[in-house]
C-alpha cells in the first residue's frame, strides 16, 4: 500500500545537492569567522568590517581583560616575585618620575588645559578615551585617579592599524605628550581592579580635532 507520508525519490535531494548545500553552509560559517567572531573575539580584522561595525574594538577590550586578568591571577600566585620585580632600578624609576596625586591635582590650574572629562569607574569596570589626530600630531595630556589606581593601555587604532604605546598596573597618575604614530584615533583605557569606586580625571590640550569617551 503506497504511503502518502512517504517522500518519493523525486522529491529527495540528490547527492550533488547535498554537497552543494554543505560547501554553501561551509563558506558561510567561514565569512562568519573571519566578518564577525575574530573582530568581536579576538580583535582581528583582516577584511576591516569588524572595524566598521565596531566589533574590533570590542574583542580588543575582550583580548586586554583576559591578559589583565591572567597578570592579575599570575601577581596572586607569586606575591614575593612580584614584590621583587617592583623593587627593580628601572621601576622604582618610573614610580618615582611620577608625581603624587595631590600634587597633580595642585598643579592642573596653572595649565591652560583644552578639555577636562572625568568619569568614575566601579570595581572590576573599564573605560576608553580616545583623541581624533593625524599622523605626527601632539596632545599634552595628564591624568590623575581619585579614591585609588587603575590599570591603563595608551594606544591607537585606525582601519587595519593598532599600536600599544605604553600599559601600566595599579597606577595613580600620568602625565606627557602623546604623538600619532598615523591618523586615527588615540589615547587612553583605564580598569578599576580595586574595590571600591574611582574617579579619573584626563585633562588634554594639542593637536587633535575631537575627544569622545568610546564606552
Amino acid at each position: 500500500m503506497y504511503n502518502s507520508d512517504t517522500p518519493l525519490r523525486t522529491e529527495l535531494p540528490s547527492s550533488r545537492q547535498l554537497v552543494r548545500s554543505t560547501i554553501l553552509a561551509a563558506i558561510s560559517a567561514l565569512v562568519l569567522l573571519v566578518a564577525v567572531v575574530l573582530p568581536a573575539e579576538y580583535g582581528i580584522d583582516p577584511t576591516g568590517i569588524g572595524r566598521v561595525l565596531r566589533m574590533t574594538e570590542m574583542g580588543d577590550v575582550k583580548q586586554q581583560l583576559a591578559a589583565e586578568a591572567a597578570a592579575d591571577a599570575a601577581a596572586t600566585a607569586s606575591t614575593a616575585p612580584a614584590q621583587a620585580i617592583g623593587t627593580t632600578p628601572g621601576m622604582v624609576s618610573a614610580n618615582a618620575a611620577q608625581p603624587p596625586a595631590a600634587a597633580v591635582v595642585a598643579a592642573a590650574p596653572k595649565i591652560e588645559w583644552r578639555d577636562e572629562m572625568p568619569v568614575t569607574l566601579t570595581p572590576g569596570e573599564g573605560t576608553e578615551i580616545k583623541l581624533k589626530m593625524v599622523q605626527g600630531a601632539k596632545a599634552h595630556y595628564s591624568w590623575v585617579v581619585e579614591g585609588g589606581v587603575v590599570n591603563f593601555d595608551t594606544h591607537g587604532d585606525a582601519p587595519g592599524k593598532s599600536i600599544s604605546y605604553e600599559k601600566g598596573r595599579a597606577v595613580a597618575s600620568d602625565e606627557g605628550v602623546l604623538e600619532a604614530a598615523f591618523t586615527g584615533n588615540h589615547g587612553w583605557y583605564w580598569r578599576n581592579r580595586g574595590k571600591s569606586n574611582v574617579k579619573v580625571i584626563l585633562r588634554t590640550r594639542g593637536d587633535y580635532t575631537d575627544i569622545k569617551k568610546m564606552m
